[in-house]
């Protein structure tokens, strides 16, 4: 049956379920995730979340595999992107991380509080690390690093960025961008044009509209 066709209270989508899933796991962790209290925000009943999911087991499993799907993709494919210098590649990476649209550090760290408690989870969590860190490294590869430098570089940016979710820092977009040259030197050991950090300048402030997530 499609969406359009199901009746009465049951016009809530399964992309509603699982958003406000991810609110709530965001908000007040994995313990809060609850089918009655998703169908309370939503204003539907309990019936209506069976035309999706089959219990909420099912809706957990399906909710880890949208963060992976969509946290740890965004950063693979930005990792992919073609770029004609490292340096440049290195900007198409941080655009997923400034974009509100992209990386989500918010869920990210939900998922990874989750994982202190459901080692199924935790194997997950290191699956996606594993996979973000090898992107970085085939990126860094791409660009003429010998293999062991270029895991070595990956692995320093891939912390460092996950750091600065970590510790919470709260620099305004300006502050972030006044280090990005800097920070282009140090991850690849080589110095970006200013055309290239004047691109990602602008490409940052246009989409971060003011916040400040890490760069």
């Amino acid at each position: 049956m499609a969406e359009d066709d199901l009746p009465g209270n049951i016009k809530v989508t399964r992309a509603d379920w699982l958003r406000t899933a991810m609110e709530l796991l965001v908000s007040d962790g994995v313990q809060s995730v609850k089918v009655q209290t998703i169908g309370t925000r939503l204003g539907v009943s309990r019936s209506s979340f069976y035309w999706y999911f089959q219990s909420r087991q099912d809706l957990l499993d399906q909710l880890l595999a949208e963060w992976e799907r969509t946290n740890t993709g965004v950063m693979i494919a930005h990792a992919a992107l073609p770029a004609p210098t490292i340096t440049a590649a290195l900007n198409n990476f941080f655009r997923c991380v400034v974009d509100p649209e992209g990386f989500n550090h918010q869920l990210d760290f939900a998922v990874r509080e989750w994982a202190r408690r459901d080692a199924r989870v935790r194997g997950v969590i290191d699956r996606s690390d594993t996979a973000r860190q090898q992107a970085l490294a085939r990126m860094f590869a791409r660009h003429g690093y010998d293999p062991a430098e270029a895991d070595i570089r990956a692995r320093v940016l891939y912390y460092q960025q996950i750091g600065y979710y970590a510790l919470e820092l709260s620099e305004t977009v300006e502050e972030r961008l006044s280090r990005v040259e800097g920070y282009l030197y140090c991850f690849t050991g080589v110095v970006p044009s200013k055309e290239e950090v004047e691109d990602f300048k602008r490409y940052a402030r246009g989409v971060a509209g003011g916040h400040t997530r890490p760069i």
